[in-house]
């Protein structure tokens, strides 16, 4: 049944994110459960990578990353960027992307993305939280149905934390 708190967490049906990483040599890319906004002016966006993920180590080398919502239609994505590690499958092989703002991976298939300046980071404990400031972005007109926590607890993480 597990502890309060891990009753409280379980309740909680947050958007799922891609977030990708590029350090000029290398480009690494991960499901995100961890993120929200946590300032609206300035407008801010804090985002934490597990320090066992691959992709970790390519965002401790970049100045920006990019946020991506993964559409409902697109759980491969998220089976993708959460079932597989970097340090043994690239990633980006089978999908169709584009270089954004300073050089980040831009996924095409997604409902809406943001590239951020990386302009503080914090380690409190397994993860390590990206504040990023917005700098780039693409959203529909229209209300959009991202994929969401409960959409991916079948997922076994390539690098579990």
């Amino acid at each position: 049944m597990g502890s309060p708190f891990d009753r409280f967490t379980a309740l909680l049906d947050n958007p799922v994110y891609v977030v990708t990483a590029a350090d000029g040599a290398e480009v690494g890319g991960c499901l995100v459960g961890f993120a929200g906004q946590c300032s609206i002016d300035p407008p801010r966006f804090v985002v934490w990578i597990s320090k066992a993920n691959h992709t970790y180590g390519v965002a401790a080398r970049s100045g920006a990353l990019a946020v991506h919502l993964i559409p409902r239609t697109r759980p491969d994505l998220a089976e993708l960027f959460g079932g597989l590690t970097g340090d043994s499958v690239d990633k980006f092989a089978g999908v169709d992307w584009s270089p954004g703002p300073s050089g980040v991976p831009l996924l095409t298939d997604v409902e809406a993305w943001f590239v951020g300046s990386v302009i503080d980071r914090a380690d409190w404990g397994d993860h390590v939280g990206f504040l990023l400031e917005p700098v780039a972005g693409h959203a529909p007109a229209a209300e959009a149905t991202p994929l969401a926590l409960h959409d991916v607890t079948d997922i076994q993480a390539g690098h579990p934390a």
